[in-house]
């Protein structure tokens, strides 16, 4: 018997047994899902995030507290020293007025208008805020030197803000309570769509000063320094650090854009390879459901096999039906599985950024099949080694 006899009866004996196979077939579909969908999710964010950062120039020096490895003086420790707006002063002296300095600060936001409420994300910088990356300006302004020296209650909204809060209205002039306090809208940055921590959409821009009073803090996140000339990004990181080390010892770090972006794809990648190892383990409980039936359907079909044999059926005719049923069901539930997670990568991608790639794809469907092969291996060679005479005594 050849293998396409071999396949035709395999296929008649998964779909006299419909409900079962599809069951069967539920736990690859799953695991394969999961795979693609957490996959496509990490490789879309850490796309994003590595563009963003990109597009920001190659100018651009990341100084942030603590020591961290790869950063030149280190990495972060929660008890590391805070930067403040003296020491954002005191390094714009040092590097000169032709290099920016931009002071970050980040926190929660519960945001209100009368009786419409939501979570967002407070952006806080200096007059600067241009240079920064937190967004583009689609209209309106952003915020002046006076309001930043004035603590002004000003704010420039992302627009899942202005979707949620200001639905069908034009934002600007209207006020915003942020924190419980009342702040005037001038501005309404562009759509960026999702990002590692949620939708990049839902932050309100700020002076950091006001920032600063209303998180009840002095401290600032992080400092950005925007190099007039890119040649110059070594020197200027070199003379940040000499300029820096006296107030904060060694307790800081200095990235270029090149080192961020070097450390960002280490840890995103890390992390869509662990995503993608976490859901490869319900690939593995669907290949168990694949081998307990199978020895079911071994069990059920022995008087079957007893008389297959007794007609002529080699032991390697057996061996091969059953483990051609047990591929076709891992590439039935592999093929469907790819549906439901690139589906699920499409629905998801208007929250956070996602990306399905052809490895992905071909990992999730190749290592589905695989788990046919191995799983399906036992219950055909047991069936395979059942002698006929006693098959067909069989009741």
């Amino acid at each position: 018997m050849n293998l396409v006899e071999s396949f035709r009866i395999a296929i008649r004996a998964l779909g006299a047994n419909k409900v079962r196979s599809a069951l069967t077939m539920l736990g690859v579909i799953i695991g394969v899902a999961a795979v693609i969908l957490l996959v496509s999710i990490g490789t879309g964010v850490q796309a994003q995030i590595t563009g963003q950062i990109s597009g920001l120039g190659s100018n651009l020096l990341f100084v942030l507290p603590g020591k961290m490895e790869g950063g030149g003086s280190g990495g972060g420790t929660a008890s590391a020293k805070k930067f403040t707006l003296d020491d954002v002063a005191y390094l714009q002296t040092r590097l000169g007025s032709e290099n920016l300095v931009i002071p970050e600060l980040a926190g929660a936001a519960d945001l209100r208008v009368h009786n419409l409420t939501m979570n967002g994300q407070i952006a806080a910088s200096n007059e600067n805020v241009a240079d920064a990356a937190v967004g583009t300006i689609q209209s309106g302004r952003w915020y002046a030197r006076g309001e930043v020296v004035g603590a002004s209650r000003v704010v420039v909204i992302g627009s899942n803000v202005r979707d949620t809060l200001f639905p069908g209205q034009d934002p600007l002039g209207s006020t915003l309570d942020v924190n419980g306090q009342s702040f005037r809208v001038i501005g309404l940055l562009e759509k960026k769509g999702g990002g590692i921590g949620g939708s990049q959409d839902n932050i309100v821009a700020m002076p950091i000063t006001t920032a600063q009073t209303l998180l009840s803090t002095r401290d600032i996140s992080e400092l950005l320094v925007r190099v007039k000339d890119p040649a110059n990004v070594d020197s200027v990181k070199a003379l940040t650090q000499i300029a820096l080390r006296p107030r904060f010892s060694d307790q800081f770090s200095v990235f270029t854009q090149a080192q961020t972006l070097s450390l960002l794809g280490t840890i995103l990648g890390t992390l869509t390879a662990m995503l993608a190892g976490l859901a490869s383990i319900s690939l593995l409980v669907g290949g168990i459901g694949i081998m307990n039936i199978m020895l079911v359907s071994v069990s059920e079909r022995t008087r079957e096999i007893g008389i297959r044999k007794a007609v002529g059926a080699r032991t390697y005719d057996i061996l091969s039906q059953f483990v051609i049923e047990a591929i076709v069901l891992s590439v039935l539930g592999g093929t469907v599985g790819i549906l439901v997670g690139a589906g699920g990568s499409w629905a998801l991608s208007a929250f956070v950024a996602t990306k399905v790639t052809f490895w992905a794809v071909a990992l999730a469907f190749l290592f589905s099949a695989a788990v046919g092969v191995f799983f399906g291996v036992y219950p055909a060679w047991r069936a395979s080694r059942l002698d006929p005479i006693t098959a067909l005594r069989y009741e």
